[in-house]
């Protein structure tokens, strides 16, 4: 998967990791697949964020910045398709 793909949003809420979906997320119009990533385990990142969502508004509410983005088990989806 690469950049060049582009994610309608519509992709990005069907992936909540639910029924053997992966569980993506997007952040500044990219979006990326959290599934392998240990703090995503349970769906519920850190008891605040959910999957399948943009996430852009809420790194603020995070303990962590853009650098978690970074971790290896971190996938690049694509591009977040624009409104």
């Amino acid at each position: 998967m690469s950049a060049e793909r582009i994610v309608p949003l519509s992709e990005l809420k069907r992936n909540t990791g639910e029924r053997g979906a992966r569980m993506w997320i997007a952040f500044k119009g990219m979006v990326y697949d959290v599934t392998d990533c240990p703090k995503w385990r349970t769906g519920l990142h850190e008891f605040l964020h959910f999957p399948g969502q943009d996430l852009t508004g809420e790194i603020g509410d995070a303990t962590h910045g853009v650098e978690v983005f970074d971790h290896d088990c971190v996938k690049v989806v694509g591009s977040l398709e624009e409104d």
